[in-house]
């Protein structure tokens, strides 16, 4: 199993910047993807943006061009960098890890862009 703890959360002015990490525990060894999600008051969750073992990512339409994922395996941690933000990006944001016999979540954090 892997554990999640996210960090970074908080509140930004529209346009601003914020950073999210997700540092990983356990077997992280067995993990193949690492993903950013999130869920915002009334709505489903959804993702934001995935990258693989193997360094693939993959965004949502409405983060493209504005947010970066990146993983420092060093570290076993995973990155969200958040720019250009809006409003509409206010949610609750979920780091995710995947393996061949597990789905792990983190506890969520909070992104609030307002001014």
């Amino acid at each position: 199993q892997v554990q999640l703890v996210e960090s970074g959360g908080g509140l930004a002015q529209p346009g601003g910047s914020l950073r999210l990490s997700c540092a990983a525990s356990g077997s992280i060894f067995s993990i193949n993807v690492m993903g950013w999600y999130r869920q915002a008051p009334g709505k489903q969750r959804e993702l934001v943006a995935v990258i693989t073992s193997g360094d693939m990512t993959v965004y949502a339409d409405s983060v493209k061009g504005r947010f970066t994922i990146s993983r420092d395996n060093a570290k076993n941690t995973a990155y969200l960098q958040m720019n250009s933000l809006k409003p509409e990006d206010t949610a609750v944001y979920y780091c995710n890890a995947r393996g061949g016999s597990f789905n792990s979540w983190g506890q969520g954090t909070q992104v609030t862009v307002s001014s």
